[in-house]
């Protein structure tokens, strides 16, 4: 029989201080409050890489999140995801400063026209020897799409109408403008590139208006690796039809197993195979050398935790303000439009008392969190494996704390178990994780290769 193959790691970053744990930048070990600092990130790069992590994942928002108690007052004294920089700009340093580590960076559709950030792309594959990824993103902040010149927030399943274009465009630039032999750069015939192998795409859409062709030479990887995180119906669909990594966040294994397969048999119904996914699921750990420290650990930890802030965060995600009850309030007793949808399910998991917000705010927090010893944690990671998760994408609590605790602690129990690489596959990073450098012919970006080739002369 085969061994199953090992986890692959990513870590959950953002250029910002206070991503998914609130509060915690406040420790004296912490570094979240020099992501101005390019040291930082490349340091940060440079650890991943020797615990051969495949990837550092940049999350991005391009605006503020929903009022908070009638404004956005919170984000700003909590540092939380504000001030945010722009994660693609540090890039190109990690890519020098690496060998084999991957960079994927959240862009959203609205932020960017598709032409130009296509040139980025490909730019910064080069830069990289093929190790981009992007995260592909709609929108869902109000404040986001005014900040682009938006009335508002664009009607859910119009966005992914939307990226769906945006998408199209890309890969008609990515894919179909050049052919593989169009640079030739023959210094004796004076041709640096054929011609009649470069072609316009001369894109009409509903949204854009794309001549072409693309200024960029084919990159390593063309298209760079696609992520995508979308749990609604139409983010399914939208995964399921372009999406190589999925990032799920589900409650547990059995959850994953659902989530997975589903999407998997809609990939199916696509035309593609279903291992064109590798499915990453959110979790975070605290490792100590036995039950007892991690247990303290945790605790200490959770000290830390701004439950206000973490409120908040959530709050200002799902755009109803929860910042004018106190934080002890039982959630029964919010009669909020819409909550009791939204937060009903902690009363499932606090049973011994009526729950609160303070418990939704916790839960947040520490929902995907494993305390443990590294071989108690090796044990919950392999049953998530089991599962169908291809891969974890590591939330961090402290920057560069968590990520020093996993690689020291957890990574050598897990590389005995066969359950992280060793050693990197040369190559790409589509190669590493695929085992090639370019999107399958299942992927419907592959339709356009050749396609805007001139009609042969009769």
């Amino acid at each position: 029989m085969t061994a199953p193959r090992p986890l692959r790691f990513s870590a959950f970053v953002m250029n910002t201080t206070g991503h998914i744990v609130q509060g915690t930048w406040r420790r004296p070990t912490a570094r979240q409050r020099d992501f101005n600092d390019l040291d930082h990130w490349v340091d940060l790069a440079r650890t991943l890489e020797a615990a051969k992590f495949d990837a550092i994942f940049f999350a991005d928002v391009v605006g503020l999140y929903a009022p908070y108690r009638g404004d956005e007052r919170r984000y700003f004294e909590a540092g939380l995801q504000v001030p945010s920089n722009d994660p693609s700009v540090l890039a190109s340093a990690i890519a020098y400063a690496t060998e084999h580590l991957g960079i994927a960076f959240t862009a959203s559709i609205l932020q960017e026209h598709p032409f130009n950030f296509a040139r980025r792309i490909s730019t910064l594959d080069h830069a990289s020897k093929g190790r981009i990824a992007w995260n592909i993103v709609t929108n869902y902040l109000p404040n986001a799409s005014r900040n682009f010149g938006l009335p508002g927030l664009t009607e859910h399943d119009e966005r992914y109408r939307w990226a769906d274009e945006y998408v199209d465009v890309t890969y008609k630039l990515w894919e179909g403008s050049w052919e593989d032999d169009a640079l030739v750069q023959d210094a004796e015939r004076g041709i640096h590139a054929d011609y009649d192998k470069v072609h316009r795409i001369d894109h009409r859409g509903e949204r854009y208006s794309v001549e072409g062709p693309h200024l960029v030479s084919p990159s390593p990887q063309r298209s760079p690796l696609l992520f995508q995180a979308g749990s609604s119906e139409a983010g399914r669909e939208f995964a399921a039809r372009n999406a190589e990594a999925v990032f799920i966040v589900t409650a547990n294994p059995e959850a994953a197993r659902r989530d997975t397969a589903d999407i998997r048999a809609r990939a199916v119904r696509h035309g593609r195979s279903a291992d064109d996914l590798k499915f990453f699921q959110g979790l975070y750990v605290v490792p100590a050398s036995t039950e007892e420290e991690a247990a303290r650990a945790a605790a200490e930890l959770d000290e830390w935790i701004d439950y206000d802030a973490q409120l908040a965060h959530m709050s200002g995600s799902i755009g109803i303000d929860l910042g004018r009850d106190d934080l002890d309030t039982p959630v029964g007793d919010i009669e909020t439009e819409g909550v009791q949808s939204v937060v009903g399910w902690i009363k499932d998991v606090v049973t011994d008392r009526p729950a609160t917000l303070r418990d939704v705010a916790h839960y947040t927090a520490t929902n995907g969190r494993i305390v443990g010893t590294p071989e108690q944690i090796a044990d919950r990671l392999e049953q998530w494996r089991a599962a169908g998760v291809d891969g974890i994408n590591l939330v961090n609590a402290e920057l560069p704390g968590s990520y020093v605790d996993f690689a020291e602690q957890v990574v050598p129990v897990l590389q005995e178990r066969g359950l992280a690489q060793r050693e990197y596959t040369p190559g790409t990073l589509r190669r590493k994780l695929f085992g090639h450098d370019r999107l399958p012919d299942s992927h419907p970006a592959a339709r356009y290769r050749g396609a805007f080739s001139p009609a042969p002369v009769a």
